[in-house]
């Protein structure tokens, strides 16, 4: 029998391609007879084992550019290890397409279109490649080298002819659909869906918060079987009341946490030091981490997170985290994107923290220092400095920062890229910081001023002139915009929702 090749159909609109693919090897049929290991090519593989791996050969494709007895600018050289990369640029060693562009659809020899067309369906090119091995597609790579944006879909299939038919695809789709727990209902009805449930690509997302107080141990290990390829694992409000045990989580996390990309612990108090090791260890490629509300856990915990350098987002909101291992955080996580630092009571010196956040978090965008108690104008000087992509910035309950140190001003001025900014309850902010804002921040889109004494409906009016995408406006117990100001506002700029509160 012929080798049996797995099939990728690429659909384009303009013109330089070179192809890579990172899968995880597996056929579906036959990984769903075998959830420890699959035949593939007549080779056994482990479930997790990962292959990267070329096009094999081109099999079919709609154009090229170069000439049929030659090697330059055709479809040919999608197949094997790229020659230009990571080079860029017009190199005869790609593949070309002949058209490219909308050009072709204008011109006096272009066909009328069909009617019932699917309106998604623009590709003017197509071509088809195999591969050597089969296997799950976890990623694929295009390198565009010229003109990029010429992919705009990928299909994958099969070419084996024994391979599950087209309602085996359907019936995954139609499964996509259903929750957790009419998955786990239907695996009960017959062998067939029974193994189409257990799929593990139906658990690539898997959200538990939903049935947080029914959830213990022996779900957990009635689930680790199919979430070995899980990436998104919600397990927020999870474990209390001792139905989830360190044990049962560190069981879960060693089989199921070495592709979680996410993960959601919100107020899970079954946490502890341990758990946080296990974390650290058992998840390499850990993006995103949500501790908010974790008060229960030590903070010596915390220290563990310093291994995960890849974090791109941390929540450590009403947790006990120390200074120390904090800076200690911020020194090794340099990737963090979003940090939600509020009301963390433990920390002494939210100065240093913020010099460190300035001097080591230069790809931060959002910010939330809610409730600290003792940042200064020094602090914040620091971290606008440091940061100047952040378009998020939480200053609510910060009694230190006083406008009359110039902090706010200073900010609006480097901080052109701010689409949210809240100081709420700080009552010196006044006209001239909302002026700065107005100038330098016209991107802005929510504003919280709640409690101030010093802004005028004058200056608030300049900057809704100014930030035209300006959605949520809180005034409230603002003293000097009374009712009037507020219906004068919500007339000439109806699409700003502007929260004013009175005290009775």
């Amino acid at each position: 029998m012929p080798p049996v090749f797995p099939m990728l159909t690429v659909l384009t609109m303009f013109y330089y391609l070179c192809l890579r693919r990172r899968a995880r090897t597996a056929a579906r049929g036959e990984m769903m007879n075998s959830h420890r290991a699959i035949e593939s090519n007549s080779r056994t593989s482990p479930l997790n084992a990962e292959v990267v791996q070329y096009a094999k050969e081109v099999v079919d494709f709609s154009s090229h550019y170069g000439s049929e007895n030659s090697m330059s600018y055709t479809m040919r050289n999608l197949a094997g290890v790229p020659n230009v990369f990571p080079s860029s640029g017009d190199f005869t060693q790609t593949a070309v397409f002949r058209t490219y562009g909308t050009w072709w659809d204008q011109c006096p020899s272009a066909s009328l279109p069909f009617k019932k067309t699917p309106p998604n369906f623009q590709s003017q090119d197509y071509v088809e490649l195999t591969f050597e091995q089969q296997v799950y597609p976890t990623a694929v790579h295009v390198l565009e080298t010229y003109h990029p944006g010429a992919v705009i879909r990928i299909l994958a299939c099969s070419a084996n002819p024994y391979s599950p038919s087209p309602p085996a695809e359907l019936i995954q789709l139609i499964l996509n659909h259903l929750t957790l727990p009419d998955l786990c209902r239907l695996a009960q009805t017959c062998k067939l869906l029974n193994q189409h449930c257990y799929d593990p690509l139906q658990y690539i997302h898997l959200n538990l918060q939903p049935y947080w107080a029914k959830l213990n141990d022996t779900s957990l290990e009635f689930l680790q079987a199919r979430c070995t390829l899980v990436q998104w694992l919600n397990l927020s409000w999870t474990g209390n009341r001792g139905f989830i045990s360190v044990a049962g989580f560190s069981r879960f996390l060693k089989v199921c946490g070495s592709e979680l990309v996410r993960l959601e612990l919100s107020c899970s108090h079954f946490l502890n030091e341990t758990c946080l090791e296990i974390i650290s260890e058992m998840c390499p490629h850990l993006q995103e981490l949500n501790l908010s509300s974790c008060d229960k856990l030590p903070p010596q915990a915390f220290n563990h997170i310093a291994k995960l350098c890849g974090l791109k987002r941390l929540v450590l909101y009403r947790t006990k985290v120390e200074q120390t291992a904090l800076l200690s955080i911020l020194n090794f996580c340099s990737e963090l994107q979003h940090l939600s630092l509020g009301s963390c009571v433990m920390i002494e010196d939210y100065d240093v923290i913020a010099s460190m956040i300035g001097a080591k978090c230069k790809k931060l965008r959002t910010l939330d220092l809610w409730r600290c108690k003792n940042i200064t104008e020094n602090g914040i000087a620091e971290l606008a400095s440091g940061c100047p992509l952040l378009e998020e910035l939480d200053l609510g309950w910060c009694p230190t920062l006083q406008s009359s140190t110039g902090c706010f001003a200073k900010l609006a001025r480097q901080l052109p890229n701010l689409q949210k900014l809240f100081l709420t309850a700080n009552r010196s902010v006044c006209d001239t910081d909302i002026e700065e804002l107005a100038c330098n921040c016209t991107r802005l889109r929510q504003l919280d001023i709640l409690g101030t004494r010093m802004v005028s409906p004058v200056s608030l009016r300049k900057l809704l002139e100014s930030c035209k995408d300006l959605s949520l406006l809180d005034v409230s117990f603002c003293s000097q915009i009374d009712n009037r100001a507020v219906l004068e506002f919500n007339g000439s700029f109806p699409n700003v929702f502007i929260k004013k509160s009175f005290t009775q």
